[in-house]
């Protein structure tokens, strides 16, 4: 538990949505105490841990993926569903926990086995499907493919710009500015083009930074829009 715990606040950390400065004044703990447990040096009292995971908004089932599938979505190994997250869970989770879930999507039966993948090599060791809700702000440059309140299913593991299928764009869901969007992509020097749906919304650029491959910012393939439930 310990071992888990440490690295699900290094990958906090990583991402930049945390820092050691921070975990001390959220928790009353040194720096240089918490800088220990991190790097391995020592391990933590259980009223520290759970000091810590209340100040993180995690559970301990948040932490044992074995836990997570057997009691939440037990249907997951036929296909059956899908878990919808916020869209912050979506870009930047590998793992999906429990309390990230707002609810289930229920799809036929093995209704996503023979969606293909194509994922980078670090890709592939996250939750393949999720899915988010479109808020209208977010849906308008899509419309009308994508209105208010739809849900779209993500594949997490289709990272490629390859065509899914011939001559048609694939839509993706892309983080920019740590924002979840819609859109169709293109690769061009050195910047993926962010193209809307919406001839009236703007074509928006993403640089790719020093050290980043260009597919790190596609969470995934939008491979299902629901516009209506």
């Amino acid at each position: 538990m310990h071992e888990r715990l440490r690295l699900e606040l290094l990958r906090r950390i990583q991402r930049g949505t945390l820092s050691v400065s921070l975990l001390a004044r959220q928790t009353g703990f040194g720096q240089a105490h918490l800088s220990n447990f991190l790097r391995c040096r020592r391990q933590l009292s259980l009223d520290a841990m759970d000091r810590i995971l209340g100040a993180q908004q995690l559970a301990v089932a948040d932490l044992i993926p074995a836990l997570r599938q057997s009691s939440l979505w037990p249907e997951m190994e036929d296909g059956g569903t899908v878990p919808v997250v916020s869209h912050h869970a979506a870009l930047f989770e590998p793992v999906i926990r429990p309390s990230a879930v707002q609810f289930v999507l229920h799809l036929p039966t093995n209704a996503l086995e023979t969606v293909q993948a194509h994922a980078s090599n670090s890709r592939r060791i996250w939750e393949r499907f999720v899915a988010v809700r479109i808020q209208a702000s977010d849906a308008a440059p899509m419309e009308p493919l994508v209105l208010p309140d739809a849900i779209a299913l993500i594949d997490r593991h289709f990272n490629a710009l390859i065509p899914y299928r011939p001559n048609r764009p694939n839509l993706y869901a892309v983080r920019h500015l740590s924002h979840l969007m819609l859109r169709y992509v293109e690769l061009r020097a050195g910047h993926l083009l962010l193209r809307p749906h919406n001839l009236d919304s703007p074509v928006e650029m993403v640089e790719i930074a020093p050290g980043e491959s260009p597919y790190d910012p596609l969470v995934g393939r939008v491979a299902l829009i629901l516009n209506e439930l």
